[in-house]
């Protein structure tokens, strides 16, 4: 997807970039190559399938759920800002915080957003389990997102206790979605979500499948979630 492709596409949806947007995703693309050659932050470097994989890929949660409101957004475990740097800048209003385990993921997001002028974005230098037990993020965020970390049983205890009530919990998933949701069931419901609907569609140009799974949050989540740093991997509520 080149990047006339990529201005049409997100057209087709509604998205009308313009040219200050569209020279941040240029900005973006160069220094994920830059400092990919430092440290790993994605397997895929082609500015095709950077722009589609990546670019295109994050931004098709808004097909399915209007990121056009103020809202605070969460993104646990966002590697290299996907899916909330696409998605901030496409819709400069949201409010960004992004979770991250490796502190030079970190280093590279903090430098992204400084040569993007990003302004509303913070980076957390945390495990998931161990943030959503801060009394200041739990259950302070209107939507968390995920996208490629876990399976819905594993991720929705690392998600959930960031949502607040009434919020949105997005997870972005390839093609096994439906095994996982059905999997996951037990957790989303003891977390205190409820799936509300589940949006499948093929990426453009190579037919890949993918799945945005939207739960609402209904109730709090009881204070025992999320468990211990490595334990929702090791014993998945199931």
């Amino acid at each position: 997807m080149n990047i006339e492709q990529f201005q049409q596409a997100l057209e087709g949806k509604g998205i009308t970039l313009s040219t200050q947007q569209l020279e941040q995703f240029e900005t973006y693309y160069k220094l994920l190559v830059e400092w990919n050659e430092k440290m790993n932050l994605t397997a895929i470097t082609d500015k095709e399938e950077v722009y589609l994989k990546h670019f295109y890929d994050s931004i098709s949660a808004s097909f399915y759920f209007d990121f056009n409101k103020p809202y605070h957004l969460c993104d646990v475990g966002a590697g290299a800002g996907f899916p909330s740097i696409p998605l901030k800048i496409c819709f400069p209003n949201i409010q960004v915080s992004i979770v991250d385990s490796l502190n030079k993921r970190i280093s590279f997001l903090d430098h992204l957003a400084s040569s993007l002028n990003l302004t509303g974005v913070k980076f957390y230098h945390d495990r998931a389990e161990t943030f959503a037990q801060k009394a200041e993020q739990r259950e302070t965020y209107d939507i968390v997102m995920a996208r490629a970390v876990a399976r819905m049983s594993v991720l929705s205890e690392l998600c959930l206790p960031l949502v607040k009530v009434d919020g949105t919990f997005i997870a972005m998933k390839a093609a096994s979605a439906n095994e996982e949701i059905e999997v996951g069931k037990k957790a989303i419901v003891t977390l205190g979500g409820k799936v509300e609907e589940v949006h499948s569609f093929s990426l453009p140009e190579e037919h890949s499948d993918r799945n945005i799974v939207i739960v609402k949050k209904i109730k709090n989540t009881p204070k025992k979630y999320p468990r211990k740093p490595g334990t929702p991997n090791k014993q998945p509520i199931e």
